[in-house]
C-alpha cells in the first residue's frame, strides 16, 4: 500500500508533500535527486522496494522540493538555503528532533549542506556518490562539462517526458550498460515519473539551478557519522573527494552500485543502509560547532561624527542605529551575538536571509544621519556561553573592515551558496585577509 500523502508548511508559506513509512527507532529521510513525484515513485517496483527496504530499521521520510511533484509551484527557481527550509518544514510536521539523512545526485549537496548547518538535528549523513557540485572545473573533473549541460540543457523542451527521454535516462541509470536487456515498462514508467515531477519550463530553470551547485566549501563544517557510498565498478575519484574533506567520514564501495541509487543491487544497498543507521542509533553527541553565515556591521566614520554631533547627540543616533538592526535582525531570523562598538556581529541559518537583513539595515540607517558598512562569510562556528569563535568569524571580521560606506561585501563561500536566489553581487577581486590563510575573492552585494 501506498503511505499517506501530507503536507507541510514551511516559514515562507510554501506547502510540502511528504510521507512517513515504517517505526523504526530513529528517522531517515531520503533526498531524491532532481525532480520527484511521491506517488508515481511507488509505480516502480525497485523504488518501492527500496524504501520498503530502508523502512525495516527507520521510519523512513520522503519528500518532494518545492516545486516538483505534488508539493507546491513557484513562481522562482529555489536555492539550496529555501530547500533547506522543505526539510525542517517536514521534520517539524511530523515530530522528527533528528534524523539521518540519505542523500543521491543533487539531493546529496543538499543533504550535506543541511547536516553541516544543522547539526543538532542530523544524526548521520549517507551520500550516494558524492555530487558536491553538478558541472566540470578545473580542480572538480567529475562534473559534467560545460558544452555538454549546454548541449543537454537545449534538449530538454524536445525530450522531457517521452519514452525516448525515458529510454536514455535508464540507460544513464545503468552506466550505459548495454548488455541490459530493453525494459519498455520502465522507460515508459520514467517518461510518465518526468511528466508528472516537473513541466519542461521547470525543468529548464532546475538545470541551470543545479549547474551552478557547489558544496565543497562546507563539506569540512560536516561534523556528523558520514558514508560516502560509491559503486565498485565506477571511477571512485568524485566520491573520495568528497570523503576526503568531510570530517571522519568513510567510503563504502558496493559492487553491485550503479548510478541511480534504485538501479542497484538493493539488496546489498538495504544492509549498507541497516549497518549504518545501527552504528548511530545509541551515539549521544554533544555539538558545539556549526555552520551559519557570519554578518558583521559597523557604522562609518562614527568617531568623527560623534565629536561633531556631541555626546548626546550621538547618543540619540547609535540608539536609533540600534532599533533599526535589531528589528532588522528579527525580520530575518538572525541571532544577535554582541554589541561591538558601534557595530554588531550577527548568525544566520542561511546566508541569503544574511545579505537581505545587511541590505535592509544599510537602506534605513542613512534617514539617522549615517551609513554603515557590513561583511558576510559562511563557515564553520564554535559556540562557548552564548558567543561564537572560530576562523569564520575572523573571515567575516576582516571582510567587513574591507567594506566602504554603505556597501555589504560577501566571501567567494556566500556567492557559491545564494546562486539563485536573486541577490546580485559584483566581482571585487582576491584579497589578502591579515591573520587568514590564502587569498578569498569578494564580491559587493549590488541593487536589484
Amino acid at each position: 500500500m501506498t503511505p499517506e500523502t501530507l503536507y507541510a508548511k514551511t516559514s515562507d508559506d510554501v506547502w510540502i508533500a511528504y510521507q512517513t513509512l515504517g517505526e523504526g527507532p530513529v528517522d531517515l529521510i531520503v533526498v531524491f535527486p532532481w525532480v520527484s513525484h511521491l506517488e508515481v515513485y511507488w509505480e516502480q517496483p525497485r523504488i518501492a522496494k527500496m524504501l520498503r527496504s530502508f523502512a525495516r530499521d527507520a521510519r523512513l521520510i520522503t519528500f518532494d522540493k518545492r516545486g516538483t511533484g505534488l508539493s507546491d509551484r513557484i513562481s522562482r527557481v529555489p536555492d539550496l538555503e529555501a530547500r533547506m527550509d522543505d526539510i525542517r518544514a517536514v521534520m517539524d510536521a511530523v515530530g522528527s528532533e533528528r534524523a539521518t539523512l540519505f542523500g543521491m545526485g543533487d539531493g546529496a549537496a543538499l543533504a550535506a549542506l543541511f547536516a553541516a548547518t544543522y547539526p543538532e538535528r542530523s544524526a548521520g549523513l549517507i551520500l550516494y556518490g558524492g555530487n558536491a557540485r553538478m558541472t566540470w572545473a578545473p580542480d572538480y573533473p567529475w562534473g559534467l562539462a560545460e558544452d555538454a549541460w549546454i548541449r543537454e540543457h537545449a534538449r530538454i523542451p524536445e525530450i522531457w517526458g517521452r519514452e525516448r527521454y525515458g529510454r536514455e535516462w535508464a540507460e544513464m541509470s545503468l552506466l550505459l550498460d548495454r548488455s541490459e536487456p530493453d525494459d519498455p515498462e520502465l522507460f515508459r514508467w520514467a517518461a510518465r515519473w518526468a511528466r508528472y515531477s516537473a513541466a519542461p519550463g521547470d525543468m529548464l530553470a532546475f538545470d541551470h539551478m543545479w549547474a551552478h551547485t557547489d558544496v565543497r566549501d562546507i563539506l569540512p563544517a560536516i561534523q556528523v557519522p558520514t558514508t560516502v557510498v560509491h559503486g565498485e565498478s565506477s571511477d571512485p575519484g568524485e566520491a573520495e573527494y568528497v570523503a576526503s574533506r568531510i570530517p571522519g567520514a568513510k567510503l563504502l564501495p558496493l559492487s553491485g552500485a550503479r548510478r541511480v541509487a534504485w538501479m542497484s543491487d538493493l539488496d546489498e544497498l538495504g544492509e549498507a543502509v541497516h549497518a549504518f543507521l545501527g552504528s548511530i542509533q545509541h551515539e549521544q553527541s554533544a555539538f558545539d560547532r556549526l555552520l551559519a553565515t557570519v554578518l558583521f556591521t559597523d557604522i562609518v566614520d562614527s568617531t568623527s561624527q560623534s565629536a561633531a554631533m556631541g555626546d548626546q547627540a550621538w547618543g540619540r543616533v547609535q540608539d536609533g542605529h540600534d532599533r533599526i538592526v535589531r528589528a532588522q535582525l528579527a525580520r530575518f531570523h538572525g541571532r544577535e551575538i554582541r554589541k561591538m562598538g558601534d557595530g554588531f556581529l550577527a548568525t544566520f541559518d542561511g546566508p541569503g536571509r544574511a545579505v537581505r537583513c545587511a541590505q535592509a539595515i544599510a537602506a534605513a540607517v542613512p534617514e539617522l544621519g549615517i551609513e554603515i558598512r557590513a561583511g558576510l562569510h559562511t563557515g564553520e562556528i564554535e559556540l562557548a556561553d552564548g558567543d561564537i569563535s572560530g576562523l569564520a568569524v575572523a573571515i567575516g571580521a576582516r571582510v567587513g573592515a574591507l567594506a566602504g560606506a554603505s556597501e555589504i561585501l560577501v566571501s567567494s563561500t556566500v556567492r557559491d551558496l545564494v546562486v539563485g536566489s536573486g541577490i546580485n553581487l559584483e566581482d571585487r577581486g582576491a584579497h589578502t585577509l591579515k591573520g587568514v590563510p590564502d587569498e578569498w575573492h569578494l564580491y559587493a552585494v549590488t541593487a536589484n
